[in-house]
């Protein structure tokens, strides 16, 4: 008797990630690794046993084989899932920044795409209720900053699955720029948008997992039924490179895990009149505008900042801030990712830049302020302050966050 298609499909899912650690092998350093969803799937699904099940993901959910979790699920019996659900730029990653998929049916998988994007409270909750599902899963790669929106897409399911009556699974992944510490000012709960709905630092150095537990345990008001499938092996100095694993941009202006190193600094420049290096090559690590000159690579360089160097550098956006004209600016060198301090170098950069380039402005609606959680950086330097005085601006609230932060770590 023949074997079924599906029967088929799952023998070669189960395979898949049984042989992850072979796969691993040439690189011993690598070995160790397991994600969440490796682990989850050793264990025959055991969690999801009797659920019908739903997956919040997007193109990072992906074994170390490059397959993706939606696929490999829906081949193996063991697992009824029924629904996906796609956040910012969609399940499978389609749209840029700002957009999402809309409702669709999977063409690889036939499953029903529901999308969450600026979806929250009893609106998304009605779409974990129409999909039909038991269990919402939640598998996406994270960057570690707090204005990075798939982390408010988690505390916007949680909070949907509870008013919807679901259970939650966070499958963890790694912080891609290690889970050592947190870092730079806290959001004031007034100034809280999608690109930060509660206070927690601007570089927060967790994983999905553990922002899960703290979630559940500060922030929501009635919390859901939270399950967390840790990773085994990952350590809270281990950057991305020690996992093993591919990278998969999580949206398409993070192509690499470098961008993501620099990202929870650089990213402040969203607030400004200057480009942030989107359409070019490197966004976050180039930023510019017309006008600007060597000047400003020379000041930022005297900082003397831990870790980085900067070099002037001139380049043409193919979209977004100064489309198809040359600019010049600087282009962020990490020589040593260890002693780099991300926002402390993006507080660096804003100081220099206003300084060194009068054209210099904050966007008109202060968008500055909800990046950075208050409105303390940007009248601190219109006020000219130095770099060292801005970051001692947010030094008390950032240790009483380090405090509750720390009870809800999973790993050392």
């Amino acid at each position: 008797m023949r074997p079924s298609r599906r029967a088929v499909l799952t023998a070669a899912a189960s395979a898949a990630v049984a042989t992850a650690p072979t796969a691993a092998a040439a690189a011993p350093s690598h070995h160790r690794l397991s994600t969440g969803f490796e682990r989850l799937a050793r264990d025959g699904y055991a969690l999801l046993a009797g659920q019908k099940t739903g997956v919040v993901t997007n193109p990072t959910g992906i074994t170390r084989e490059a397959r993706h979790i939606v696929d490999i699920m829906h081949a193996d019996d063991r697992v009824e899932l029924t629904a996906v659900f796609g956040p910012e730029h969609g399940f499978r990653g389609t749209a840029q920044a700002g957009g999402s998929e809309g409702r669709y049916d999977d063409p690889a998988t036939g499953l029903p795409v529901y999308d969450t994007y600026l979806k929250s409270g009893r609106p998304l909750a009605d779409v974990f209720t129409a999909s039909g599902v038991d269990t919402v899963v939640f598998d996406i790669q994270d960057v570690g900053a707090r204005f990075y929106t798939y982390i408010w897409t988690l505390y916007d399911c949680m909070e949907a699955a509870q008013l919807a009556g679901k259970r939650f699974v966070v499958l963890d992944r790694p912080n891609p720029v290690t889970g050592r510490a947190a870092l730079g000012p806290v959001l004031h709960r007034e100034f809280a948008t999608f690109v930060g709905r509660q206070p927690i630092s601007q570089a927060h150095g967790m994983t999905v997992a553990e922002l899960a537990r703290l979630f559940n345990g500060e922030f929501l008001t009635e919390p859901v039924p939270l399950e967390t499938v840790p990773m085994s092996g990952w350590r809270r100095s281990d950057f991305y490179d020690a996992s093993g694993l591919p990278w998969v941009p999580p949206s398409p202006n993070m192509p690499t895990p470098e961008t993501a190193l620099v990202y929870s600094g650089t990213c402040l420049f969203e607030g400004t009149n200057l480009s942030e290096g989107r359409g070019t090559t490197r966004p976050f690590e180039l930023l510019g505008a017309e006008g600007i000159d060597r000047s400003w690579a020379a000041a930022a360089n005297e900082l003397a900042l831990p870790g980085v160097r900067f070099r002037e550098a001139y380049f043409a956006p193919t979209f977004s801030k100064f489309q198809g004209k040359t600019i010049g600016g600087v282009q962020l060198h990490v020589h040593d990712r260890v002693a780099f301090d991300p926002v402390r170098t993006g507080i660096g950069l804003l100081v220099t830049a206003k300084r060194a380039w009068s054209g210099f402005a904050w966007r008109p609606d202060h968008w500055i302020d909800r990046l950075t959680g208050s409105t303390r950086v940007r009248t601190m330097i219109d006020a000219g302050a130095d770099t060292d005085e801005v970051v001692a601006g947010w030094q008390e609230e950032l240790a009483a966050f380090r405090r509750t932060r720390r009870k809800y770590l999973l790993y050392r």
